[in-house]
């Protein structure tokens, strides 16, 4: 099979239905490095402590520091990351770790400005978790840090370091879809959101995602990352959104809705109609691109290609595995596909064998030790963050808000 024909390695299924598979170039090698890179993590919470999991794995990576405002939640970073130095300050952090290489931001949202600013100023390559900052003003202050400074920076949208997402994408940009009719996306996810605590003020700081003055909300939160994976395959914006949102489930006297909906208007008919609900998980979270002569449907750790019936076909079966939906077949992505067909193990691979977040990390190593572009600059984080801004007053006002073009312009 030849290097185009493996890239796009589709194999067509009975019933109008088929899918990819994803082959093993697509896995890059981990990064090679004499010594493992110097990071320090700010921000020791549940994402932070997740991201040190991930880290762990990493061979080219040590966490040297870790930074944290709270006493138990530093102490709970601390001990899973053997040898690490904590810091109650991140001012503290970066005038005593000179040889840092890189700061890992997981903060909440409202607090990323500061520690981004000071780590760029620091002379530190920065990985900040999507969305960049919860006002527009933020962001773009963030977006302009890393520009003017010349460092590396990665926002930490997860598709684009996807290796599943990336395979996807090939197909949207070489025309598989055809026209495009529809896109849609949800995240259902059954969880309060709320973290108890024993005292008002310490509640309160655990639970800014409740909170409409600092909140990007749910779609700030986790459709922003959605949003981003239309974008970076369409290379398009949405020019207004309009949605809505209401308490569905927790009526606990929050003021934040725990169900919304939005649709982002992309100006020529176009249009992604995304929800997001902590009352349900009913299928989870997916993105769909519905177009003439297929769909794709991605769900982060797994994705399918449905042709139409009278779309070309492509005749490559042998590697195939199906999977049963509804009326459909689909054929699922498989890592290293021809090697576990070979050893008739295909089912074994369905899935991605690491986390999105592992690949979103691993992507930032890579670009520290291999001086490679980010997988997501700051300048395209500042984009996506902007229009997940809009979509969320939309959603709080219920009114219709315009997203000005030369807002997102990519100069």
């Amino acid at each position: 099979m030849s290097t185009p024909d493996r890239r796009e390695f589709l194999a067509r299924a009975a019933g109008g239905a088929a899918a990819l598979a994803l082959v093993p170039e697509l896995f890059a090698a981990p990064p090679r490095v004499a010594e493992p890179v110097s990071l320090a993590l700010v921000g020791a919470g549940r994402q932070g402590r997740a991201i040190l999991g991930e880290l762990a794995t990493l061979d080219a990576a040590r966490v040297t520091a870790v930074c944290d405002t709270d006493e138990s939640r530093l102490a709970s970073g601390l001990r899973r990351v053997q040898g690490a130095r904590g810091y109650a300050s991140h001012a503290e952090l970066f005038e005593k770790e000179k040889e840092l290489a890189g700061v890992v931001v997981a903060t909440p949202t409202h607090l990323h400005r500061e520690v981004c600013l000071d780590a760029l100023a620091a002379g530190k390559a920065v990985f900040c978790e999507a969305p960049l900052a919860a006002t527009a003003e933020d962001a773009k202050a963030i977006a302009k840090a890393a520009r003017e400074s010349g460092r590396l920076f990665q926002c930490g949208y997860q598709a684009r370091s996807n290796p599943i997402y990336a395979l996807a994408r090939s197909f949207v940009r070489s025309g598989t879809l055809q026209e495009l009719a529809l896109l849609r996306a949800q995240t259902n996810k059954k969880t309060s959101w709320r973290t108890p605590s024993s005292s008002p003020e310490r509640e309160a700081e655990l639970n800014w995602h409740l909170d409409p003055e600092v909140s990007t909300g749910l779609m700030g939160e986790l459709g922003s990352h959605q949003l981003d994976v239309v974008h970076w395959f369409l290379g398009r914006y949405p020019i207004g959104a309009r949605g809505g949102g209401a308490i569905r489930l927790y009526d606990d006297g929050r003021k934040m809705p725990d169900t919304a909906w939005c649709d982002l208007d992309f100006g020529d008919g176009v249009h992604l109609s995304w929800s997001a609900t902590l009352a349900s998980s009913f299928e989870g979270r997916y993105e769909l691109l519905e177009g003439s002569m297929a769909t794709i449907k991605l769900a982060w750790t797994a994705g399918w290609m449905f042709k139409e019936a009278d779309a070309p076909t492509q005749g490559w079966e042998v590697y195939a595995n199906r999977q049963e939906f509804h009326n459909d077949e689909g054929i699922t992505l498989i890592a290293d596909a021809t090697k576990l067909a070979a050893q008739g193990k295909l089912k074994e691979g369905v899935g991605l064998p690491q986390t999105p977040l592992y690949y979103a990390l691993e992507d930032f190593v890579r670009s520290i030790a291999e001086a490679k572009p980010p997988a997501c600059s700051a300048d395209e984080g500042l984009r996506t963050t902007l229009v997940a801004l809009a979509a969320q007053r939309a959603i709080a006002t219920g009114a219709e808000v315009a997203i000005d073009p030369s807002e997102l312009r990519q100069d």
